[in-house]
């Protein structure tokens, strides 16, 4: 078998692996052994074609890391990664009690709670713009900005 499909394979192979589990670290170092295979089609010496490879395969893997870093450890409800809402904000125009209302927010009316340490008992709190802090079900948590 010659060098290069024996590299073609194993690409392959590779690849294929990665369509099953889902991770580009596998797609990277698959970058890696199809510069091999290159190299051996260029007629280079197999210590070189071993060369090229692990470094192209590492080279890949460490920007793939370096660029998309791991999710967030964040609890869901103030994870951004997970609700795209959270740092928006949204008009209160009135609040129901001192610590609920409804708003409307994306063309949809929504619960809203309000996280204000020190507001007086009984008091309601300002209206007007309110930043997205959180997302409890089907609830946003509002912070005043």
């Amino acid at each position: 078998m010659d060098a290069s499909t024996f590299w073609w394979i194993v690409t392959g192979l590779t690849v294929a692996t990665e369509l099953l589990t889902g991770t580009f670290y596998l797609l990277m170092l698959a970058l890696g052994l199809a510069a091999g295979a290159v190299c051996a089609h260029l007629g280079l010496a197999q210590t070189t074609q071993l060369v090229v490879a692990a470094l192209v395969g590492a080279c890949a893997v460490l920007v793939w890391h370096r660029t998309h870093p791991a999710p967030s450890k964040q609890k869901t409800e103030h994870n951004p990664d997970l609700h795209l809402d959270i740092g928006s904000t949204v008009d209160v125009t009135k609040w129901a009690s001192p610590q609920a209302t409804l708003v409307v927010h994306r063309g949809a009316e929504w619960s809203a709670r309000l996280i204000q340490p020190g507001l007086p008992e009984g008091a309601l709190p300002s209206t007007g713009l309110h930043r997205i802090v959180a997302v409890e079900g089907n609830t946003l948590v509002l912070s005043k900005i």
